[in-house]
């Protein structure tokens, strides 16, 4: 936008060189800005959705999973795996998703 401006500047009111001028600080700025935001986007991370966002989370155990049972994350009850062993009230970490089973650890 800025750019767009310097140029109508330019032509319709500045005298050479001073339009050019101002012209050309207005291309730098146009592309210094423009590689401000392409750096800030890259640095964001991706939103996580689905049940991918799931891992690291906490549930709490409603049924005994030794190893299979199931536990409540967000609300909803998941069927879960744990491999050691975890009992109702007990809060676990998932670790991975197999289909719609959730793999969690104490």
């Amino acid at each position: 936008m800025l750019f767009v401006l310097a140029v109508v500047a330019a032509l319709l009111w500045i005298d050479a060189p001073w339009g050019w001028v101002l012209v050309g600080v207005a291309a730098v700025i146009e592309i210094g800005q423009m590689m401000f935001w392409f750096w800030w986007g890259g640095k964001r991370k991706r939103a996580k959705v689905g049940v991918e966002a799931f891992i690291g989370r906490e549930a709490v155990v409603v049924l005994p999973c030794r190893p299979e049972g199931q536990v409540r994350l967000d609300g909803e009850l998941w069927q879960a795996r744990c491999e050691v062993g975890a009992d109702p009230g007990q809060t676990v970490t998932v670790t991975a998703i197999d289909g719609l089973t959730l793999d969690v650890v104490p």
